[in-house]
């Protein structure tokens, strides 16, 4: 008689835990978990985005307005540099840099294989030839070792990729582009706001490209990069090449 109210006392009890165990998971919301969760994040600061826009749309300056100006300049100061242009996307960004260097057909220009395509598209399209190197396998930027054997008569480039928050190696990587006499433009897309200070105290770069897509470590709700240019030799308007490419862009702050 024991054994069989131990049994049952065991059975009530095991059929009381699930029944907490039900009650409390009807209670809990169960959320996917997502790579990029853009509609928490918008949550969180609802408000302040929805003025924002609002303060937009009021004001109809949709391109180039004053969130725009005041971004660049906050942006240049953030990173301590003189020269921002906001651009219309990645691409954009990406490819007028690479127009402003004159570079001619048939040049080739180094770029790491594990990137995205539009860091690889933007040489295709200017009929320059896009030349890979491997990756650190711990980091996944560009190994400095296999930029240099990778280098000929015709490389007049490098884009190095900063990726997952980690910097490239820009002490090697500029130091083995000053050797050869090589033009460095770093695209930044993947690690804003990650501090890389060379050996002689400051960030050395030519052009460095940002940017905010949705995904990004830093995001906006309309695609933006910006083009940090240390020379400044864009002026404000459209830019037209050979190309039939046509570009907006704002005059570089601070000019």
């Amino acid at each position: 008689m024991r054994r069989k109210r131990i049994k049952l006392l065991k059975k009530v009890t095991v059929s009381y835990e699930k029944s907490k165990i039900r009650n409390l998971k009807s209670k809990i919301a169960m959320h996917p978990i997502q790579m990029v969760d853009l509609k928490r994040q918008y949550h969180k600061i609802k408000a302040e985005v929805d003025e924002a826009v609002l303060n937009v749309i009021e004001s109809t300056a949709f391109i180039n307005g004053k969130p725009v100006q005041e971004f660049a300049n906050n942006l240049s100061v953030y990173l301590g540099v003189k020269h921002v242009i906001p651009c219309a996307n990645g691409t954009d960004a990406l490819q007028i840099a690479m127009m402003a260097l004159d570079l001619q057909p048939g040049d080739e220009v180094i770029t790491p294989s594990f990137t995205f395509i539009a860091t690889t598209e933007v040489i295709a399209l200017l009929r320059l030839t896009p030349v890979f190197v491997e990756v650190d396998p711990k980091t996944f930027c560009m190994a400095p070792a296999a930029l240099e054997k990778a280098i000929t008569p015709k490389t007049k480039a490098i884009v190095p990729v900063h990726l997952y928050g980690h910097s490239a190696p820009l002490d090697e990587i500029m130091a083995i582009a000053k050797k050869h006499n090589l033009i460095v433009i770093e695209d930044n897309a993947q690690a804003i706001g990650g501090d890389y200070i060379s050996k002689n105290g400051k960030q050395d770069f030519e052009f460095q490209i940002l940017s905010f897509q949705p995904s990004k470590l830093l995001l906006s709700y309309y695609e933006i990069k910006e083009l940090i240019d240390r020379n400044a030799i864009f002026s404000t308007g459209y830019y037209n090449e050979v190309l039939n490419a046509r570009f907006r862009f704002r005059k570089a702050n601070n000019e």
